[in-house]
Order: C-alpha cells, then structure tokens, then sequence
C-alpha cells in the first residue's frame, strides 16, 4: 500500500491511498483523481515525511487522519443537502415561518437572510442552519 499527500490546483491537501506508484499513474492519467473537499480533478502529489515502519507486524501504513476523512465526509454531506433544498434566495425568513406556522408545505430550503434575521428565527423557535458563502458549497463545486 503505498500513502501519497495529494493536493488540488485550490490548494486542499489530503492523501491518498494506492496499490502502488503504478496505481496513481493510472488513476491520474484516467482522471480519477478527485479532491474530497472541492471536488477539483486537477490533483498532484505533494511533499510529504517518508513512512518509516516502527513496529514488526503486518505491511498496512497508519490510518487517515480521522479529521480529514471527516471533514470530507461534512462537506460531501452539505453538498448534498445544497444540492436538494430550494433555493427561495432572500426569501428565506418569510419561507422558514411560513412552514414553521404551516402555512407553506415542509421542505428543505435555502437562502440569505441577515444576522438579526436568523436572530429572531432562533427566538421563535425556528432553528437554522448558518452557511458561509463559500464556493465549496456552489453548485460550481459540487460537479
């Protein structure tokens, strides 16, 4: 097994793990290669420490990060979620008390709304989730 530290052309750095130098080639020649956090397809190798074996035993490299894998798996998550929620732009406090009072059908929706917006939902009960505008959530990044 052979651990490599990959990063995309946006700068995330993560490792990726291949049966052997051949393996990578491969896969990047094939346009495999895949960044967990952006989904950039433009990935290369990176420096990284050698793996040195400290104890006798079984051929297999220490674990991922379980920070990585994690952080891969929140965003892949929310991608997901942007992906299927309606997009009611600056509607999205008049939409989230309209199906909070049953006004509106249920759904998963989302858009801006100001701090104080989101304040006064929390007041009433009604609970958001708080994004950043960050590309790694556009729909840009998701393909």
């Amino acid at each position: 097994m052979k651990v490599l530290d990959l990063g995309c052309a946006h700068g995330h750095v993560f490792e990726g793990w291949f049966a052997s130098e051949e393996d990578y080639q491969a896969q990047r020649e094939r346009g495999l290669l895949e960044c967990p956090v952006c989904g950039d397809r433009q990935v290369d190798k990176r420096l990284s420490a050698p793996y040195v074996q400290t104890r006798r035993g079984g051929d297999e490299p220490p674990a991922a990060p379980p920070s990585a894998v994690q952080q891969a798996e929140l965003l892949q998550r929310l991608r997901e979620w942007v992906r299927g929620a309606e997009d009611v732009g600056e509607r999205f406090a008049e939409e989230a008390r309209a199906m909070h009072h049953g006004d509106a059908p249920t759904r998963r929706i989302r858009g801006r709304a100001s701090l104080a917006e989101a304040a006064e939902l929390w007041d009433e009960g009604i609970a958001v989730l708080p994004l950043p505008d960050t590309p790694l959530l556009d729909d840009k990044a998701l393909h």
